[in-house]
């Protein structure tokens, strides 16, 4: 859990023996690739915090077709907030694009977790804030980019997803179909 101690140590300050309390307020699972950790109309009950592999949240829209509205590799974290913090339903499903190690928490132990080790309000609120701000730069390139442009700017910045996930699943990421996304591809190419 090495990953986790470096990642909250980014943003507080713990000795080991803080540390090893606030870990045994989570869970470690082992989740196989395509797994669903969060299926569609569950009540969503945890977030999840990648230790290696990757994690992706989407819906199914009316037409059928997955749509992916976000990943968490190592060092993210990923949950509905809505619904997690309403403890209710998802509209969003959460699955395993890669065989992934994650720790989980429940809002009730988080609760306990935050009472115990106050710092960790901190941590959450810096996190969310970060996530937030991503969330709002995301939905203007959404607006302002052309679809080539928005590849061109996503491949810049995350070159490890495009060799790591997927091209159909990118391709759900950046709202086009996996056929428009080859011909990008292929025209960037040329």
């Amino acid at each position: 859990m090495d990953t986790f101690r470096a990642h909250l140590d980014k943003f507080i300050k713990i000795n080991d023996e803080e540390y090893a309390s606030i870990l045994s307020f989570f869970q470690k699972q082992e989740v196989k690739k395509k797994e669903n950790l969060l299926p569609e109309g569950d009540i969503c009950k945890n977030m999840y915090f990648v230790v290696k592999g990757c994690l992706r949240k989407f819906f199914t829209n009316e037409k059928g077709v997955e749509q992916t509205t976000e990943f968490a590799i190592e060092n993210w974290w990923i949950t509905d907030t809505f619904a997690y913090e309403r403890q209710i339903r998802s509209d969003f499903c959460i699955q395993a694009v890669e065989t992934s190690t994650i720790l989980m928490i429940d809002l009730h132990t988080q609760e306990l977790l935050l009472k115990k080790h106050p710092v960790m309000e901190r941590y959450f609120r810096m996190v969310y804030q970060r996530a937030y701000a991503a969330s709002e730069r995301r939905i203007r390139y959404l607006y302002e980019m052309s679809r080539e442009e928005l590849y061109v700017h996503f491949s810049t910045q995350y070159p490890w997803f495009i060799q790591r996930i997927p091209q159909y699943l990118v391709a759900s990421f950046l709202g086009f179909t996996p056929e428009y996304l080859s011909e990008i591809r292929a025209k960037l190419r040329s």
